[in-house]
């Protein structure tokens, strides 16, 4: 394997730890700005959104240009956007510097999945893939706790400041390391969204953006969640999310042995089954912080245990678009994240955010049915992808 992959699952890292590491801080940030939680809870849905959107139009856009040079250009732009978030003075100016932190993050990641594919033999392509992922998936686990221990000790600019500098060190590591990598004619957006009349695919991707949407529904507002309905302050809260990032990484490994052993199917329902026992029974075990802890570790750790499977079912539904398919899940991923936690912040605004569980609740119960849809409409052959796309 060839090490430069790990410099590119760094860098992965890097720029997906941005998208929730203000998460835990929210608070803090409302409280410095002058806005409401739920207002502040735009800076992840609006992020999450242009992530999703900017990801295969950039990608898009740049197909004809050297892919070291696009990515060192993108590395800049990310990092300007965090410069700028550490001088925000303004609500406004935050959430510029979130858009162009999205924007530039969103190509970022699939350049770096995409240079790991083109340096490594045949032979190690999917597990160099499987590698920069690990670095995506860990980052959106592990960004939350990271920030919050940061905007606890030093302000909520601190984690910015973190980016910034792990962004500097990308940028040399890209530059002195990585050799030039010749462009590869892209797929067009059209072509890619074409995959998608397959109704078992579609099905199977809106599976994805539900699940993530009820799982933010509520862990984009934990912080608020913990300190209201349990009394815990920044120490303890801090604690809660390193065993929730534990249980997380851990549970993305389990998801992965689980679908080998059972397959796809029996473990994406039975992840989402018991995904939503545990975050309907949140609210009723907020009288007892180590029964809370046991739960929210299930939950924690089936929030990511669903992905490996997912992405093996759609590669299985559709083995000649496999590649497609991980674009668009990661796609549906992000649109989920800025869904849910949209929604959690109207939970919030109009209701309390003792219901945020409730109705992220409701989100994977209606993912389990479009899984359902999937899974059912799979077993008709007139819904296979066409050869023609």
């Amino acid at each position: 394997m060839d090490k430069r992959v790990y410099l590119l699952t760094i860098v992965s890292f890097v720029v997906g730890m941005v998208e929730l590491i203000i998460g835990g801080i929210l608070d803090l940030v409302a409280t410095d700005l002058h806005i409401s939680i739920g207002k502040a809870g735009l800076l992840i849905s609006m992020f999450s959104l242009v992530f999703a959107i900017s990801a295969p139009i950039l990608l898009t856009a740049t197909s004809k240009y050297e892919r070291k040079k696009v990515t060192l250009i993108f590395l800049f732009v990310f990092l300007i956007g965090n410069l700028v978030a550490v001088f925000s003075p303004s609500f406004g100016v935050l959430m510029l510097a979130r858009i162009i932190s999205a924007a530039s993050g969103s190509l970022l990641v699939v350049l770096c999945v995409t240079i790991a594919s083109n340096i490594v033999e045949k032979k190690y392509r999917a597990r160099a893939i499987g590698i920069v992922f690990m670095g995506v998936s860990g980052s959106l686990v592990l960004g939350m706790p990271v920030g919050l221990m940061l905007g606890n000790a030093f302000g909520w600019r601190a984690p910015f400041i973190l980016i910034t500098l792990l962004t500097l060190c990308s940028i040399a590591g890209v530059y002195f390391l990585m050799e030039k990598v010749e462009p590869k004619p892209a797929v067009s957006i059209r072509k890619q969204l074409a995959t998608l009349k397959n109704r078992r695919i579609l099905f199977a991707q809106l599976t994805t953006f539900l699940f993530l949407a009820g799982h933010l529904t509520l862990y984009a507002f934990l912080t608020p969640f913990l300190k209201e309905m349990l009394g815990l302050n920044g120490t303890w809260v801090s604690i809660v999310y390193l065993i929730f990032g534990i249980s997380a990484v851990a549970g993305g490994g389990i998801g992965g042995t689980l679908a080998d052993k059972f397959g796809t199917k029996p473990t994406i329902i039975g992840v989402i089954v018991v995904f939503a026992l545990a975050i309907f029974s949140i609210p009723y075990t907020t009288f007892s912080l180590p029964l809370f802890l046991i739960v929210m570790m299930i939950w924690g750790g089936l929030s990511w245990a669903i992905t490996p499977a997912t992405q093996s079912y759609l590669i299985e539904a559709a083995p000649e678009t496999a590649d497609i398919q991980q674009s668009l899940n990661n796609s549906a991923l992000h649109f989920g994240i800025a869904f849910g936690s949209f929604i959690g912040g109207l939970v919030i605004e109009h209701a309390s955010i003792e219901q945020n569980a409730t109705f992220g609740g409701l989100f994977v119960l209606v993912a389990l049915g479009a899984m359902g849809i999937s899974m059912y409409r799979g077993m008709d052959s007139s819904t296979q992808v066409s050869d023609s796309y």
